[in-house]
């Protein structure tokens, strides 16, 4: 059974994925203009080559937008955190390396403990991923 710390991981998980993938795919679509932060130079060369590729962006938002509703209302939540795991990883690794300063590592945190929280409530699925056969 799903306590309520793992709940609420899971709902504050969903809820950063759903709403930052949406935004991200307004953007995209050309309904929103992105924010022109100044960025380290390795942060901006990074986000050049995504954008660049022309098909990666958008395939982020979608996967980080559908993931987030997943997550968010509890359907294939086991599924959808495991796809979601490496964009958080990602995320945090970006944020250590790429945008050097404490003040941007709150939120990256936050998602990476509230990821490893939301699994917990799924671990007896996860179990077989790392049994030997």
């Amino acid at each position: 059974m799903i306590n309520k710390v793992q709940l609420a991981a899971r709902v504050i998980l969903g809820l950063i994925y759903f709403v930052f993938g949406l935004m991200g795919l307004a953007m995209v679509l050309g309904f929103m203009h992105p924010p022109q932060p100044s960025m380290p130079e390795g942060a901006t060369a990074f986000m050049k080559g995504i954008m660049g590729s022309g098909y990666f962006l958008p395939l982020l938002k979608v996967t980080e937008t559908v993931g987030g509703f997943l997550v968010l209302t509890g359907f294939a939540a086991p599924a959808a955190l495991v796809i979601l795991a490496p964009i958080t990883l990602n995320i945090i690794l970006f944020h250590a390396f790429l945008t050097p300063g404490a003040e941007n590592l709150p939120l990256p945190i936050l998602m990476g403990v509230a990821h490893v929280i939301a699994m917990t409530a799924y671990g007896a699925l996860y179990l077989p991923l790392f049994s030997k056969k």
